[in-house]
């Protein structure tokens, strides 16, 4: 396939925290790291561009602590800082995949990544590196969710791909209801309404408000995202009508 039948020119792929955890209790299983790498590879080898945003949960989630009475302000900075151990992780796998990728932090931390500019962001992307956008927002009561949306639709990407643990979205918890009904397409205000928790409802409004459309699938089997950019109608799309 040439990069001229690739349908993404740039994505914008949104993992969870939870999602590196693998069969580890806390922290980060090196097999699902490494599995995750060699799939942005692969999809980086097609031509298509990729931005990643990473959430934190598998170290720290500052919304739980809050409810135990620590300062939400306090507890939001700590979650950013997971998704930056979380974001060098990655980069540390995909060099060791021969691919060059790039950190850059909402937060300042020059010791250790690049400040977030965002003409810079889109220059590593136009040179086919891998552009991991860790700290979320840099500010406290947002979530990974609505920094991914604001990422990708500040680079402009064409699309936003929200992993989960399943292949895509339900009406109900398939793990827990078998007659639950997998949507194959869903517009942004029936995300909404329903409550479908696709993302949280500000990133859900600001995909809907710059019409960027959003897939949701699961990175398992490996291969899925290559499916996906190769022209796959997989998972569930969340789009304007």
């Amino acid at each position: 396939m040439t990069s001229t039948e690739i349908p993404y020119r740039r994505i914008l792929l949104k993992l969870s925290g939870e999602a590196l955890l693998g069969a580890e209790d806390y922290g980060i299983d090196p097999k699902i790291l490494t599995s995750i790498a060699t799939e942005l590879r692969d999809v980086t080898a097609l031509g298509v561009q990729v931005g990643v945003v990473i959430g934190g949960g598998n170290i720290f989630r500052g919304t739980g602590l809050a409810r135990s009475g620590m300062d939400r302000a306090t507890g939001d900075h700590m979650g950013m800082l997971a998704t930056v151990i979380n974001s060098l992780a990655l980069q540390d796998a995909l060099e060791r995949e021969s691919v060059v990728a790039r950190v850059m932090s909402a937060l300042q931390i020059h010791d250790v990544c690049e400040d977030f500019i965002r003409r810079r962001a889109i220059r590593h992307l136009e040179k086919g590196r891998i552009t991991i956008f860790a700290a979320g927002m840099g500010t406290p009561f947002f979530t990974t969710d609505t920094a991914a949306s604001l990422r990708a639709i500040e680079v402009g990407a064409d699309v936003l791909v929200k992993s989960t643990k399943v292949d895509g979205v339900y009406s109900a918890d398939p793990v827990t209801d078998p007659n639950a009904q997998r949507y194959e397409h869903l517009s942004y205000d029936q995300v909404i309404r329903d409550k479908l928790n696709v993302m949280d409802t500000t990133a859900i409004v600001m995909c809907r408000d710059n019409s960027l459309p959003i897939r949701v699938l699961g990175l398992h089997p490996q291969g899925n995202l290559v499916r996906l950019v190769s022209g796959e109608e997989i998972g569930t799309l969340v789009s304007d009508g």
